[in-house]
């Protein structure tokens, strides 16, 4: 083999060489912060209309020489400040919106060829300031159909709007919505501050209204409990007073008369409805005062959303005058109540002691009689005899009688009396006898002061004869 020989062989070896080199180099990687757009002769869609370009993300791809080439697209996010001023709101307040966008290249397929369409070839300034304008557009499109309170305290619902509409401009020059962050709004009338300045103002007296609800249920459950113990003192004085009279009652009972059993009766159902109404007129002021306290609650959890700290002031202070008041009233009916049990309980006692004195002298009686109770009883009305023939003497001594005048011609009745006698008999007969006395009183004269004799029938056909002439002259 010649010099010439080897020569050509070197050389068709370079050329192999530099061949296989040039292939491997049109090998193109695509780092993963990157698209690679290749363009060119890259075949067709499936609808069989040219494909302008292919884009990948991550891997690798041949480049054809000649019919293809190829470039990068960088997916580095940009920051885009959008300081949005004097935008129309649906009430017709112009606001201001200071925000900031972050966007990016989208690596979704059919995103990423519409970046590849309109964005190739842009610096990270000119995409940033395109998509600016897009933001701008959208953002005051949905401001335009929002409140100012939704804008304001509704921020889910505004970037959820602001998310949905500036995405979908976004993606159809193959961007896609990263992130979006709101700063303070703000409007020109001062309308938002104004809101804001009544929520704070709602907020405090919400707490407001909430110590004082959480101090009235204190005070109020305070109350129930002093009102529980007194009631429940009450109550066990009122069973030992009870059981006491009980007690009194039963040895009362064993030894006194069906009188005394009526007047004791008497006395406990007097005094226990007393009581039950004492407890009863208790209890309607407690109610009262529970009801005034509600009435006085709600009137002060209305007030406190308007007022001031000094009008809080005078309020409690009327709370507390009125709580006052209600307690001295309360005191009075217990008082009242507890007089009315003691003047009772009183004059229960001295009947009982009465009846006792009374019985007590009634047995002295029958023992001083022998046992014999019908000789007592006689000893008794032999001791009231003279008050009775008193009383049958005051019947007829007020009768006023200036003068009798009597004509009498001595001659005598049918009964054998004169006029005269018969005019005194029945003078006296107007006296209430003293038989009737005693029945009038459901008695009966004893038989040691004689017996009623029974009448004799009247005469038939006795003449009537006029003897004398009775004149009274006043």
């Amino acid at each position: 083999m010649g010099p010439s020989t080897i020569i050509l062989a070197a050389v068709i070896g370079i050329l192999l060489f530099s061949l296989v080199l040039w292939f491997f180099s049109r090998y193109k990687k695509c780092p993963s912060d990157k698209v690679m757009v290749i363009y060119g002769r890259v075949g067709k869609n499936t609808d069989g209309t040219t494909r302008s370009a292919k884009c990948i993300h991550g891997g690798a791809a041949f480049i054809v020489p000649v019919v293809q080439s190829y470039e990068f697209l960088d997916l580095t996010p940009l920051s885009i400040p959008v300081d949005l001023k004097s935008a129309l709101s649906r009430q017709n307040i112009r606001v201001d919106v200071p925000s900031r966008f972050t966007v990016g290249i989208s690596t979704e397929p059919s995103v990423m060829q519409n970046a590849a369409e309109r964005l190739l070839g842009l610096q990270l300034a000119e995409i940033q300031e395109l998509a600016k304008d897009i933001i701008f557009g959208q953002l005051r499109l949905i401001i335009a159909t929002m409140d100012i309170e939704e804008l304001n305290t509704d921020r889910d619902k505004f970037l959820e709007a602001v998310s949905r509409n500036v995405e979908v401009e976004l993606k159809k020059i193959g961007l896609r919505l990263i992130n979006v962050n709101m700063t303070d709004i703000s409007d020109e009338s001062g309308y938002i501050e104004a809101l804001g300045k009544e929520a704070a103002a709602k907020a405090i007296n919400d707490a407001k209204k909430s110590v004082a609800e959480k101090e009235r249920d204190g005070s109020i459950g305070e109350a129930n409990a002093k009102m529980d113990e007194r009631i429940n003192v009450s109550k066990a004085d009122a069973e030992a007073i009870q059981g006491e009279n009980l007690a009194k009652t039963e040895i009362a009972m064993s030894n006194a008369t069906l009188r005394e059993k009526q007047a004791e009766a008497l006395r406990i159902a007097t005094a226990a409805e007393k009581i039950q109404a004492a407890k009863a007129l208790e209890e309607a002021y407690a109610a009262e005062k529970e009801a005034e306290e509600a009435r006085s609650a709600r009137e002060k959890a209305t007030l406190e959303a308007d007022v001031i700290v000094q009008t809080e002031i005078q309020k409690r202070q009327i709370e507390l005058e009125a709580e006052a008041e209600a307690e001295k009233i309360r005191r009075k009916a217990q008082g009242e109540a507890d007089a009315i049990y003691a003047r009772m309980a009183a004059e229960a006692r001295g009947m009982e002691e009465i009846l006792r004195k009374q019985a007590a002298g009634f047995a002295e009686i029958v023992k001083s009689a022998g046992g014999d109770a019908e000789a007592a009883l006689k000893l008794l009305i032999a001791d009231k005899l003279e008050d009775l023939m008193r009383i049958q003497v005051d019947a007829i001594k007020n009768i006023k009688i200036d003068k009798v005048t009597v004509w009498d011609n001595g001659s005598s009745g049918a009964n054998g009396k004169t006029s005269t006698a018969n005019f005194l008999s029945g003078l006296m007969k107007s006296v209430p006898p003293l038989e009737e006395v005693f029945a009038m009183s459901g008695l009966a004269l004893p038989e040691y002061l004689g017996k009623k004799k029974e009448e004799a029938p009247e005469a038939a056909d006795a003449p009537e004869v006029l003897d004398a002439e009775v004149v009274e002259e006043e």
